[in-house]
């Protein structure tokens, strides 16, 4: 009944004819397949060839760009070179002038080191030369002192030897109140002698007949003077006190005692001229202190 049905339909397909167009269609694919594949592979092909060249196109590219950076770096180092040159150079010309200059200071400051030290040695040499003629001027002079000082040693050894002989000479007298007085000189040169011996203070005085004349802590006035028999009368003011000494002779003390003293201050005339008398007075030590 099936082979009937399928000769009865006209329009239905047998199984053998259905698997035959099957096969054809996938055939077709397989053909469109193959084309569209070749097709895609010659445009890969296409591309590649495209690529290629853009990478050909690239790389020398990139070798024309490595030859001009390599000659520009070559000629930067050229250039660096030389200006490493010329720095060279120039840093040599520099150093040389430098030295040439340090040397030249250097000369300069030696020659002028050399200029000072002349200097200071002449000086020192004109100080030493000064200092030998001081030297030998202090010698001289140490030898004129050395003469000097012999000679005051002799005139202090006579003056001594005069000394002891008016000492001898010297004598203590009675004075005009009974009292034994201190040695009396009777000449300058005793006096001397008596100054020197230090016991008391002398005050020398030329007295005229006139107003009173201060002598130390008194005053003294001529009242009367006999240059024949050398007697004289005095007016002596002490103390406020007034006190007349009449009819007294040369080389006699004429003593006063003065308030603050125990030992009397001594008068002595030792050269008596119309209206004048000449000598001095004798002052305790004690008194002369306080």
């Amino acid at each position: 009944m099936s082979k009937n049905t399928e000769q009865d339909d006209p329009g239905r397909v047998s199984r053998p004819q259905a698997g035959g167009m099957l096969w054809n269609a996938a055939i077709v694919l397989a053909l469109v397949a193959i084309v569209l594949l070749f097709i895609n592979n010659r445009e890969m092909a296409g591309s590649l060839a495209q690529l290629d060249q853009h990478d050909r196109e690239q790389i020398d590219q990139l070798r024309h760009d490595l030859a001009e950076t390599t000659a520009a770096a070559e000629k930067s180092a050229d250039s660096l070179a030389r200006q490493s040159e010329e720095t060279a150079a120039e840093a040599e010309a520099r150093a040389n002038q430098e030295l040439r200059k340090a040397k030249a200071d250097l000369s300069s400051a030696i020659a002028k080191q050399k200029r000072e030290d002349e200097q200071k040695r002449q000086e020192v040499e004109g100080k030493l030369t000064d200092l030998q003629q001081a030297n030998n001027d202090a010698t001289a002079k140490l030898g004129e002192i050395g003469q000097n000082v012999d000679g005051v040693k002799g005139d202090v050894a006579s003056t001594k030897s005069q000394l002891d002989q008016t000492g001898n000479d010297l004598k203590r007298v009675m004075g005009d109140m009974g009292v034994m007085g201190g040695l009396v000189a009777t000449n300058a040169t005793q006096l001397d002698a008596l100054k020197a011996l230090g016991e008391r203070d002398y005050i020398q005085f030329d007295l005229k007949r006139g107003p009173r004349q201060k002598v130390g802590d008194m005053q003294l006035a001529l009242a009367k003077t006999d240059p024949k028999h050398n007697r004289f009368t005095l007016d002596v003011l002490a103390d406020d006190k007034l006190v007349e000494k009449r009819d007294r002779s040369i080389n006699e003390p004429v003593q006063l005692y003065v308030a603050g003293s125990h030992q009397p201050d001594e008068i002595v005339v030792n050269e008596v001229k119309k209206d004048e008398v000449i000598g001095y007075v004798s002052v305790p030590k004690l008194k002369a202190s306080r």
